[in-house]
């Protein structure tokens, strides 16, 4: 397990508990190349283009829109603002 920053300190994300989530290696390279997501409202997305692109994923479309477990204490929680910019501005969809 790897914690990875939602938005990535180069691009003005901060080292705090918000900013970052717990995943798997392979998971937290898919994220940080904007293959996989997860929505504000904590659900795992796939990129369609890992298919396209890499002619695999199947491992990861099985995950497509499972809930993520989150911190239960708040100020632990992924902030939802980092959440929609990783969404908006790395997320290939």
């Amino acid at each position: 397990m790897e914690a990875a920053h939602i938005r990535p300190y180069a691009e003005g994300g901060e080292h705090s508990p918000n900013n970052g989530i717990l995943m798997r290696r392979d998971i937290h390279s898919l994220f940080d190349q904007g293959y996989v997501t997860i929505t504000p409202d904590h659900r795992f997305e796939v990129s369609r283009r890992i298919r396209e692109e890499f002619d695999n994923g199947r491992h990861y479309y099985e995950l497509h829109g499972s809930s993520v477990a989150i911190p239960s204490i708040a100020s632990q929680q992924p902030d939802k603002g980092a959440l929609t910019w990783h969404n908006n501005s790395c997320y290939l969809g």
